[in-house]
């Protein structure tokens, strides 16, 4: 009786198939991921938006809570906030929302990405709060427009 002897397992020429395919559809799937440059530096100045946003919020409702007037200065965690009509300033909201110079490029209240392909079309608007002028009789009371971040531009990221 001849015992034949059975071996599992793939021949050197499969592997060698399977590393082929492989790396037939690895050139054509790289190109349609190479490119997420664009997507992080959307999502970068998305977050600074918000971080923004949040800061302001933040930085009225400790004005709010502590009875201030509207420009008095508030302190966030240690950091002192100039405030403006009740909310950040340019300057403070920076400071508030920890935006830097060294991750992007701060124009007045625009914070833009200077290496984004067109800077200027990959920015975020912050507008100051401003005072009204006080109402007519018999409303007595001084309305202001709040602070605002416009919705952030990323066509140019």
């Amino acid at each position: 009786m001849i015992k034949i002897n059975k071996q599992a397992g793939f021949t050197l020429i499969e592997l060698i198939m399977v590393i082929v395919i492989l790396g037939v559809l690895s050139a054509f799937a790289l190109p349609r991921f190479a490119d997420l440059g664009g997507n992080a530096r959307s999502a970068s100045i998305n977050g600074a938006a918000g971080s923004m946003k949040a800061a302001a919020n933040i930085a009225h409702a400790q004005q709010l809570a502590n009875g201030d007037s509207g420009s008095d200065a508030v302190v966030l965690e240690g950091v002192t906030i100039v405030m403006l009509n009740g909310y950040p300033s340019e300057v403070g909201i920076m400071v508030a929302a920890q935006i830097s110079t060294d991750d992007y490029a701060v124009s007045g209240g625009t914070v833009s990405l200077s290496d984004a392909p067109t800077p200027a079309d990959c920015s975020v608007v912050y507008t100051e709060a401003v005072a009204a002028a006080p109402a007519a009789p018999p409303a007595a009371a001084i309305s202001q427009a709040p602070a605002s971040v416009a919705p952030a531009t990323t066509s140019g990221c």
